[in-house]
């Protein structure tokens, strides 16, 4: 196999001019996106309902066309999952990615078309694969196979022609046959719906490959390298799969998890964000140094950004790349060649570079905590979780964060639950460096921790291995995609995991 190596760079360094052609002229390239989505839908209800005919520029789309969320768009996509066809997008849309995040226990149903499947979804996970090979010419990844941590829900028939499931099984049933020779495990584990059961298959079915790139959420990617070194009995990870030398991540921040892969691993390898999502595949980094991840301008998905101040006024702004300022929270919105017309993602994100264009992911518009004007993000809190957790000797596996608000005796405060993989030794020191590094890395949470006049010190909770899990499992969210919320401007998780703490301890 060893063989395919060299080869595979000849071919990734073809697509490379390619990559280079969106990534030096990505205004052009955006532009030409949009052209194409316009002129594809113009016939399609929702075409014909805007005047896409009409439309000759990127300001009279706007105008045109609300911003949308689910809700908005709820109604077309039932229509479509009905069998009704030009209705979001002018091709039949037989597929559709299930979405049910953690804040609701409605599922949304985003539309897969097969150009989105094609041009989007396949075409940046090559594009990723090329901007590897790039910097790293001499690679074996692709003489092993892939370890994929993903796609906890079975495919579900709607009617003859329609189906759904969640995106990673919806991309494993339509991977091309050839694409399942370089992945693991086999397909009937991979779709398993039962996590606890699929963690060890998983383990038992992949100990004797050779795995040589893994790609999946990182707290769950976490309990496979543990039951795995209990099977094996070996010390590390790269005993037993000696060509490991990629993992792709994605969907929560790494820097809580990485001083604990690279323990669990026990050799250098290489590290790489990826930013996909049921609604497309918007952004990766180029380089496992980089700062941020290169955005995807070419892949069937036209960009608008919303300053995050803009979220709930009757008519947003938004703006274009060529507008964008770097390290200023902005929400995406996309209108893409699977249906989706200025759709609001929900995902909060920041430019960390301008020409070429790369993003990092700093939290969710509703995950959040502002109820004393703190304006807390999740990027704030990941960061002084792991300063936190450095200074103190601590691992943080999982955690969640509320507001107490003001009472008759006392004034406000954040509430964290979390679940530590290794305990400081003293949980007050541990609570005055978290405080100290959100001092230090938002200064609306310095200014009202000033002399404890809005907030005083946070109040921390070091909760049992594991109730994040039983909690998710609860909620029939175990597993895949889904994940603990990190930040609430409500209590509503953070009560109910409360009193699941004080079940198990009375």
């Amino acid at each position: 196999m060893r063989i395919l190596s060299p080869a595979i760079s000849r071919l990734a360094r073809l697509r490379l001019w390619q990559i280079e052609q969106w990534v030096q002229n990505p205004v052009a390239a955006q532009r030409e996106v949009l052209q194409e989505l316009v002129t594809a839908s113009q016939y399609t209800a929702f075409g014909r309902q805007h005047g896409f005919n009409r439309l000759f520029s990127i300001k009279a789309f706007k105008q045109a066309v609300p911003i949308h969320e689910y809700n908005d768009i709820k109604p077309y996509i039932e229509r479509m999952m009905g069998g009704e066809e030009n209705v979001l997008w002018n091709t039949p849309v037989e597929w559709f990615a299930k979405s049910s995040g953690t804040t609701s226990d409605k599922s949304k149903f985003i539309p897969v078309s097969q150009e989105s499947l094609e041009e989007m979804h396949y075409q940046a996970s090559k594009d990723v694969l090329t901007m590897y090979y790039a910097f790293n010419p001499e690679s074996d990844l692709l003489t092993g196979k892939g370890l994929v941590i993903g796609g906890s829900h079975q495919v579900n028939q709607v009617n003859d022609s329609i189906q759904y499931g969640d995106l990673s099984a919806v991309l494993l049933q339509n991977t091309p046959f050839w694409g399942q020779w370089l992945k693991t495990p086999e397909l009937s584990i991979a779709l398993m719906d039962e996590w606890e059961s699929k963690i060890e298959m998983l383990a038992r079915s992949t100990i004797h490959e050779n795995v040589t790139s893994i790609s999946g959420v990182p707290t769950w990617t976490l309990v496979l390298f543990k039951r795995i070194l209990e099977i094996t009995r070996k010390k590390t990870i790269a005993e037993v799969w000696p060509n490991l030398e990629l993992y792709m991540h994605g969907g929560v921040s790494f820097t809580p998890y990485r001083d604990q892969f690279e323990a669990l691993i026990g050799k250098p390898i290489h590290y790489i964000e990826i930013y996909n999502a049921s609604e497309g595949f918007f952004a990766a980094q180029a380089h496992p140094d980089d700062e941020g991840m290169q955005l995807f301008t070419r892949h069937g998905i036209f960009y608008e950004f919303m300053p995050v101040e803009e979220y709930g006024k009757p008519n947003p702004r938004t703006v274009g790349l060529k507008e964008v300022e770097l390290n200023k929270n902005y929400a995406p919105v996309i209108s893409t060649n699977g249906g989706l017309w200025r759709y609001l993602v929900g995902d909060t994100i920041k430019f960390v570079s301008r020409y070429p264009f790369r993003i990092k992911v700093s939290g969710r518009l509703k995950h959040f905590i502002n109820a004393f004007g703190e304006e807390l993000i999740v990027d704030n809190a990941d960061r002084a979780i792991a300063i936190a957790g450095n200074r103190t000797g601590a691992i943080v596996n999982e955690y969640t964060a509320a507001p107490v608000y003001f009472s008759s005796d006392s004034n406000g405060a954040h509430e964290w639950l979390i679940e530590f993989e290794k305990e400081p030794e003293d949980l007050a020191l541990f609570a005055y460096e978290l405080d100290l590094a959100l001092k230090s890395l938002n200064s609306d949470y310095e200014a009202k921790r000033h002399r404890d006049i809005a907030l005083r010190m946070p109040i921390i909770h070091s909760i049992k291995r594991g109730l994040f899990a039983s909690w998710l499992k609860e909620k029939g969210k175990l597993g895949g995609q889904h994940k603990v919320p990190r930040l609430s401007n409500e209590r509503t998780f953070l009560e109910e995991i409360l009193a699941m703490c004080e079940a198990l301890n009375s």
